[in-house]
């Protein structure tokens, strides 16, 4: 599940949505143009940079790039495009994360509380689920390109990773803010192929659940994550 790293969901997930066109596109502008704001310069703004790319690895055209990053920097004018995060709990007491980017709070916020309710949970207050999760850098790297597996841990962990797990036949890495940025580089100047590279909410500690409330929050996470408001959905299930 999510709350254990967003990754492992995102894999078995990405044919899907990447397959709907029109609303990654919508995702994707909107969170070019929130980077934006904090400067035009890729090449001196890193999230914006990273927005970018991740827009160019789905073939998002050039004109749309450049049009979200001028109504980012205000050139364009039109709806203001705001940052959201939305807290609550699903069944058995779960608590879910809902971080997105909208024009439009009064129908966005609606929308989450509905799917929320729909589905056996709530939306909470501010705060109430937040102090649970913690705010990294996820990168992962497939293993079949890694030569000296050991080596690259302590490499990375001296570079400032706060973890760096085994999984899903490679390595995930997990780190702060501050050195994520240092990290993909590192890993980038190798030469090596980064399969994920973001910042995510990552829970501090992991609760058990049964199968069927294991599918509920899945499911959940899932018809969130279709609406278009809506980047991505965090969850503290084992």
């Amino acid at each position: 599940m999510s709350g254990h790293s967003k990754w492992a969901t995102t894999k078995r997930r990405k044919d899907a949505v990447d397959s709907k066109r029109a609303n990654a596109f919508t995702k994707l502008s909107h969170n070019i143009s929130i980077a934006a704001k904090r400067g035009g310069d890729p090449e001196m703004n890193f999230s914006l940079f990273t927005a970018i790319e991740k827009a160019k690895s789905v073939n998002m055209p050039k004109d749309n790039i450049e049009k979200a990053v001028k109504r980012g920097t205000g050139e364009l004018g039109g709806a203001i495009i705001e940052e959201v995060l939305y807290e609550g709990f699903g069944p058995g007491g779960i608590a879910i994360l809902v971080e997105g980017v909208t024009d439009n709070k009064n129908r966005t916020t609606p929308e989450v509380r509905a799917i929320l309710s729909k589905y056996g949970g709530s939306l909470g207050a501010q705060n109430s689920v937040k102090w649970m999760f913690e705010h990294k850098g996820v990168i992962h790297l497939q293993g079949d390109q890694i030569k000296d597996k050991d080596e690259l841990i302590l490499e990375l962990i001296d570079s400032g990773a706060d973890d760096v797990m085994e999984e899903d036949g490679g390595l995930t890495i997990y780190s702060g803010f501050a050195n994520f940025e240092k990290i993909k580089k590192q890993l980038e100047q190798k030469s090596l192929k980064l399969a994920y590279a973001e910042m995510e909410w990552v829970a501090k500690e992991k609760q058990s659940a049964s199968d069927e409330i294991s599918e509920k929050i899945q499911n959940i996470v899932e018809i969130l994550e279709e609406q278009d408001d809506i980047n991505s959905v965090y969850v503290n299930v084992d």
